[in-house]
């Protein structure tokens, strides 16, 4: 089968497709999955370039990915049929870092507790978007915030995988939602649901927006720190990318948290509920690419920044 694969960390120059790597064996409390689509994440070209090999060292060689969607081919032991059997249409994540074998690939092996059943109404390069973006934009809004019906919530970088989904899950929850982005998005994300579109660019968002409930950051640095100018006193901000920063906290009387947002399979099927049981929800995949375009799609994400996702279609 083929994997995309690299031998050591670097750029896009360290990327192979292995044309007959070695079909992954089943284990105990996994599946073995025919990937019909991998999503493209920031983490992916991260991980390729060694940023959290800390954290999580590699193995080399290692096939790269994580967000996927595809058809289950063989379950291994301990998996109950009446969770998972051959045939069913799953989406998830199978990284090497969640304990998988990598999504970048024909087929790959993943853990029961970070798949679920696909959502019904959508296409596989859809659901294989959604993993990492959509548990991250649910458990923020949804758990960290709990944002409900009439709240008032900034929404930073809103034409991407995060944010796009964030503005729409926001709106279906009943709350009033401004975002940041740049010119060219504006539509987009009025399109999305927006109230409010700042263009980051000409516009000072913490001029313009306070008194907010909460903020959910996915951009990070400065935008960060200039946030806790946005919420009133007992707010939130919620950041994909900052730790807390106690000084600001203490200074706005503001509660800041940092989510790290790995796809489970609670989450994973309470977004599967949700994406059924709304006709409307959008999931913009901007580009694919094939398998042996990875390396042009993970430098894709990193410079172009896409209006919502990118996918390779295996």
């Amino acid at each position: 089968m083929k994997s995309v694969q690299i031998n050591e960390y670097g750029g896009s120059e360290i990327i192979k497709v292995n044309q007959s790597s070695s079909e992954p064996t089943v284990s105990t409390g996994k599946v073995l999955v025919t990937i019909k689509a991998a999503g493209v994440n920031p983490a992916d070209w991260k991980i390729r370039e060694g940023y959290f090999q800390q954290m999580a060292p590699l193995q080399f060689p290692s096939t790269l990915g994580m967000d996927f969607s595809g058809v289950i081919k063989q379950v291994g032991v301990g998996v109950s049929s009446s969770d998972f059997k051959q045939g069913d249409e799953v989406y998830g994540q199978a990284g090497v870092i969640n304990g998988g074998s990598g999504a970048f690939a024909e087929m790959a092996l993943a853990k029961i507790e970070n798949i679920a059943h696909k959502p019904k109404r959508i296409s596989h390069n859809e659901a294989a978007a959604l993993p990492l973006v959509g548990v991250a934009a649910w458990w923020a809004l949804k758990d960290d915030i709990g944002l409900s019906e009439g709240q008032k919530i900034l929404i930073h970088g809103g034409a991407g995988g995060i944010g796009s989904i964030a503005i729409q899950i926001a709106k279906n929850l009943g709350a009033y939602v401004a975002t940041t982005v740049s010119t060219n998005d504006k539509q987009f994300v009025q399109d999305l649901g927006a109230d409010i579109v700042i263009d980051y660019m000409n516009q000072t968002f913490e001029d313009l927006l306070h008194d907010y409930d909460a903020v959910f950051d996915t951009v990070g640095g400065d935008t960060y720190r200039r946030s806790f100018k946005v919420p009133r006193k007992g707010g939130i901000i919620v950041s994909m990318l900052e730790q807390p920063d106690s000084e600001l906290m203490n200074q706005y009387g503001i509660r800041a948290v940092f989510r790290f947002a790995q796809a489970n399979r609670e989450r994973l099927t309470r977004l599967a509920q949700w994406i059924d049981e709304n006709n409307n929800i959008r999931i913009n995949v901007e580009r694919t690419f094939s398998l042996e375009q990875a390396g042009d799609a993970l430098d894709y994400q990193k410079d172009v920044h896409p209006r919502g996702k990118v996918v390779l279609v295996i």
